[in-house]
């Protein structure tokens, strides 16, 4: 078998089945240095190594999603792309409602913090189509972001905006008249360096043990999904970045039918529903996104004079 299971994924999501390995060297040889197989007697790679990580996400956007190129620097975030595709199948599901999900450039959605990989712009216009604005406050980021997108002719589809102001996240990117069907974000998870780097080792012991290896805690171990700090961490960590996000939405009720995001932490849900209920929103769904043994959940919220 070349494949591994990975159950819990949206019924649309293309990797429900695991990771067909022959047809992602095909589109992308350079994978196959990375391949061994697993304890369990199947194909993976070491998701503790992060080339081999990004090599599998480069040879699942060749082979699964049709782009020509796609690349990031030394360092920056490397997402696992069966989540964030994930997260989009279930937004074309809330804005779809009881119809079909939306499709084509008529569907214009606003990326915060799209970072250096610009993933969920160019997973949701391969996937559905959709026009994006990608937003980040990192301008190496964005020149990233910006030469993917030049590289796979989607200039036309996906228009990347700097965040000028840090403390900021619609001020400055949503101009004047602007309309978009939803808002979408991966937030920083963690408060600090230290927690982020607490966090990692967590997820390097978790691996290790799913291989039956022991993991030796080292000063300074890697991230395999890489990150800058503005990637991983903020003051005040996802909560602080939540109602930031919640207080600024209520200026841009009449131009986003849907303001989502990521939630990572469950203990933040409560808090988060606090702050919206302050803002006189008129609607709030939790939806839960089961990927193997990890729970995320999208908040979702809009407000009663919300773009038709």
């Amino acid at each position: 078998m070349s494949r591994s299971s990975a159950p819990g994924l949206h019924p649309r999501n293309r990797h429900r089945n695991g990771y067909d390995f022959p047809a992602l060297i095909k589109a992308s040889p350079e994978l196959a240095g990375f391949v061994s197989v697993g304890p369990h007697g199947r194909a993976t790679i070491d998701f503790a190594d992060p080339l081999a990580v990004k090599a599998l996400n480069r040879a699942l956007l060749l082979a699964c999603y049709r782009l020509r190129f796609w690349d990031i620097p030394p360092g920056y975030l490397c997402p696992p792309i069966p989540g964030r595709v994930d997260y989009l199948h279930h937004l074309a599901d809330l804005l779809g409602e009881e119809q079909a999900a939306p499709h084509g450039k008529a569907v214009r959605l606003l990326d915060i913090g799209t970072g250096a990989n610009c993933i969920y712009p160019l997973l949701g216009h391969q996937e559905y189509g959709w026009r994006f604005v990608a937003s980040d406050i990192e301008t190496a980021s964005l020149k990233s972001a910006a030469l993917i997108v030049r590289s796979n002719g989607l200039e036309r589809s996906i228009e990347c905006r700097h965040q000028p102001d840090p403390k900021c996240i619609f001020d400055g990117i949503i101009h004047p008249g602007e309309q978009f069907a939803a808002t979408l974000c991966n937030p920083p998870f963690h408060a600090s360096a230290q927690e982020a780097g607490a966090g990692s080792e967590r997820k390097l012991r978790n691996l290790a043990r799913s291989r039956g290896e022991r993991h030796r805690v080292t000063q300074g171990s890697r991230l395999n999904f890489g990150g800058k700090h503005n990637e991983l961490w903020c003051e005040g960590g996802e909560l602080a970045f939540l109602r930031r996000m919640i207080a600024e939405s209520a200026r841009f009720a009449d131009q986003c039918r849907w303001f989502t995001t990521l939630v990572s932490k469950g203990e933040n849900l409560a808090p988060a529903r606090k702050a919206l209920g302050q803002i006189g929103v008129s609607e709030v769904r939790e939806i839960p996104m089961h990927q193997g043994n990890k729970i995320t959940r999208i908040l979702a919220w809009r407000f009663a004079n919300k773009p038709s």
